[in-house]
């Protein structure tokens, strides 16, 4: 049997067996084996194509924002009308050949929005120069999904490509670690109840020859989770549905989306607004104000970071030279204990936060 057949296989076996506590041993082997070969799938179709050369884009502005979607569903149209770039825009499939760049600016943020070519059913395994695109996803800060509004079929396509390719939406990394040991079989512990038997998790450690391991689990977790902890090459990433061209249909078809998919017409400029504030808040910004030593902070031109950066985070985007010479750092803001606390390189800032950096002479 090919890797193919093997997958259809394992599918088909997995759709015949009821899904109860008895089964769940036996799915949860099928879901390792299956995920296995699927990344072997990927590796041969990367292997036959010699490697390639991917798309190389220099990231640049505060964030990176990919829009993805079949061809012709409006992207061209869309990075257009949201940023400085020019991308050819045509009634025709793969108008987009390479990956268009362009910086829209929105509440002080400078935002880089990538253009892609067209995701095609496959693409996960290469079809469509879809590994490359696939490279620039798994990269990106967002993903913007858009959709035809007469092919609201194609989310799903879209969401299984870029779950296929290792790329997580809308989630976060499993509470779980897995130290690998030498000897003395497998240990589980949990500070949760779990749903699945430590069997099940000890056969999916199996399958990907894992036979001596400590395996710490904070949070209830499925099969599914479990092999991406092991795979340890996923990347979680957030993403919106965007439904674009609403000027064709009328507002009862409107109501069969989602509530949750932002609708649009690119073309006809309809709702780009409420998407700009929608990306910007996906992106979670915060505003960090700097204020050299002895000198008043610049309360009106914010240094704009991401939640969750740190000190050093800071150092890094500031010059290359600031984490290699940094000494100590001040904070005021509501991530200090006090006002002017001294910090270090992993302090972590929050909003609204005034930042000295001492770095060495």
């Amino acid at each position: 049997m090919t890797i193919e057949e093997e997958i259809r296989a394992i599918q088909e076996e997995m759709d015949r067996t009821q899904k109860n506590k008895a089964t769940e041993h036996h799915l949860g082997k099928l879901k390792a084996k299956m995920a296995r070969l699927k990344d072997e799938l990927i590796k041969r179709a990367i292997a036959s194509r010699g490697g390639g050369e991917g798309y190389s884009v220099k990231k640049s502005g505060d964030a990176t924002v990919t829009l993805v979607g079949f061809p012709s569903v409006g992207k061209s149209t869309l990075i257009n009308k949201l940023t400085d770039a020019h991308s050819e825009v045509g009634e025709y499939e793969f108008t987009t050949l390479d990956v268009i760049p362009g910086i829209m600016e929105y509440r002080q943020a400078k935002i880089q929005i990538l253009d892609l070519p067209g995701l095609v059913k496959g693409a996960s395994a290469g079809r469509g120069r879809g590994r490359e695109v696939i490279s620039v996803i798994r990269s990106c800060d967002l993903i913007v999904m858009i959709i035809d509004v007469f092919n609201y079929q194609h989310l799903k396509v879209l969401e299984d490509e870029l779950y296929d390719a290792g790329i997580r939406i809308n989630q976060r990394p499993p509470d779980v670690t897995i130290t690998k040991l030498v000897k003395g079989g497998i240990t589980i512990t949990s500070t949760v109840e779990l749903s699945m038997d430590h069997e099940t998790i000890k056969t999916i450690l199996g399958e990907y020859k894992i036979h001596n391991a400590l395996v710490n689990i904070r949070e209830d977790i499925t099969a599914d989770q479990l092999i991406d902890v092991i795979r340890g090459n996923r990347v979680y990433i957030p993403a919106i549905t965007v439904v674009n061209k609403i000027d064709l249909v009328d507002k009862e078809q409107l109501k069969l989306f989602p509530k949750d998919a932002l609708k649009i017409s690119a073309d006809m400029e309809l709702n780009l607004d409420a998407l700009r504030e929608e990306i910007y808040n996906r992106l979670g910004f915060i505003n960090i104000y700097l204020k050299p030593q002895g000198e008043q902070a610049d309360m009106d031109e914010p240094l704009i970071m991401r939640k969750g950066c740190t000190v050093g985070d800071v150092c890094d985007r500031l010059h290359k030279d600031f984490r290699r010479k940094f000494r100590y750092a001040r904070v005021w803001g509501n991530s200090a204990k006090h006002a002017g606390q001294r910090v270090g390189l992993d302090h972590q800032l929050e909003d609204g936060d005034i930042l000295t950096i001492i770095i060495q002479k």
